[in-house]
């Protein structure tokens, strides 16, 4: 495989499983009414047309889009639709960019380096002209006016991420660091179907084995954590989706490498790409990121906190099983004088008064004789 630095943003990546890394250009569309009041559902077929003959005809170049790869999420219930709110989401996938490739060969060129950049830049000017080309058009769908708004994505903005994770690591490097300078080193992958990381006539769950077999072509992996995606198809109930997302059916991947360089190449080539599976047609549209919230350092303190938490029973019951012993009354008083034993001698005298030949007694024990001496004194 040729070195991830050299890898054009136009060409496809083979990787491990039969896996392929291809590449494309993706638009989020947001889809208002012109009038607020507008209660009528948009026409998903109408909206389609219209957008694809758009591609067609107004653009410099000529593109060519299938229905499949225009995706409309329609709001279900537009009497519960806010005034601000759209009537509908989608997105739009436009693969066939060849087109945009040098007329050289990259192995034929002398400086290979500077060639992929001047590519980069060329796919990314295309990509930004096209967003601002249809970010703001009226759609006339039935006699009803809509607005298009367009956006690149973010886990398709390979630049944006860049500068959101320099001034991140920015901040937490100020000061003095035992560790060293702190960089980015995971990344977060999900969306992207299970059994294609599962092991073939054994499970169709992911396989940890498989999918750090597939990762490790971008370089050495630290630590991996593969799960169903659960969170997918969240707050998918208030549209309607022309292509279903059935829970259990995708994953999310998470991978930290060793090195900051591996990190790097991985989530550029990654950005901007869909995966393919040899013998399949479908391509998953996955979303990436790199881990902003320290997935596995909170997962090691986690993992701490319980296993404390699992010893400290074991204590528990450990004290409980000890045998009890009745409470032992100290021989020593609270100024650790050993406690005497003293015989007491009343007198009475002439004037029936009460006196105590050993100074040392309590007071308590006063009160106690003067109470048997008037017992005696009524008898």
């Amino acid at each position: 495989m040729r070195p991830l630095e050299t890898l054009p943003p136009t060409e496809t990546l083979e990787i491990e499983n039969g896996l392929s890394l291809v590449p494309r250009v993706k638009l989020n569309l947001t889809i208002h009414p012109s009038l607020p009041s507008v209660s009528k559902p948009i026409d998903e077929w109408q909206l389609k047309r219209a957008l694809i003959d758009f591609l067609k005809t107004s653009l410099s170049v000529s593109v060519t889009v299938p229905e499949e790869d225009l995706q409309i999420k329609r709001l279900k219930d537009l009497k519960k639709r806010k005034r601000d709110e759209p009537v509908a989401h989608g997105a739009l996938f436009i693969r066939d960019i060849r087109f945009l490739s040098s007329k050289k060969k990259i192995e034929e060129v002398d400086n290979e380096e500077e060639d992929v950049k001047e590519l980069e830049k060329k796919f990314l000017e295309w990509r930004s002209y096209v967003a601002e080309k249809m970010d703001g058009i009226e759609l006339n769908l039935e006699g009803v006016k809509y607005n298009l708004s367009v956006e690149i994505p973010a886990s398709d903005d390979f630049e944006r991420m860049r500068k959101d994770w320099e001034e991140s690591y920015a901040f937490r490097n100020r000061g003095y660091s035992r560790g060293g300078r702190q960089e980015p080193d995971t990344i977060v992958l999900r969306g992207v179907p299970s059994r294609w990381f599962a092991e073939p006539r054994v499970s169709s769950k992911p396989s940890m084995l498989v999918t750090h077999t597939i990762f490790s072509t971008f370089g050495k992996i630290r630590n991996l954590n593969v799960s169903e995606d659960e969170d997918l198809a969240k707050g998918m109930d208030e549209y309607e989706l022309d292509i279903g997302i059935v829970s259990g059916l995708h994953c999310k991947i998470i991978v930290q490498f060793e090195k900051y360089r591996d990190f790097y190449n991985a989530l550029k080539v990654l950005c901007g790409r869909s995966l393919q599976k040899q013998g399949s047609r479908l391509s998953a549209d996955y979303e990436v990121t790199w881990d902003k919230d320290g997935f596995f350092r909170n997962s090691r303190s986690q993992n701490q906190d319980k296993s404390s938490k699992m010893q400290e029973p074991a204590a528990v019951r450990y004290r409980s099983e000890a045998p009890r012993r009745e409470p032992r009354v100290s021989e020593f008083t609270s100024n650790d004088t050993r406690r005497k034993r003293f015989k007491v001698r009343i007198q009475l005298n002439d004037d029936d008064e009460l006196g105590f030949l050993n100074e040392n007694i309590g007071a308590h024990l006063e009160d106690l004789c003067k109470s048997r001496l008037n017992e005696v004194r009524l008898k």
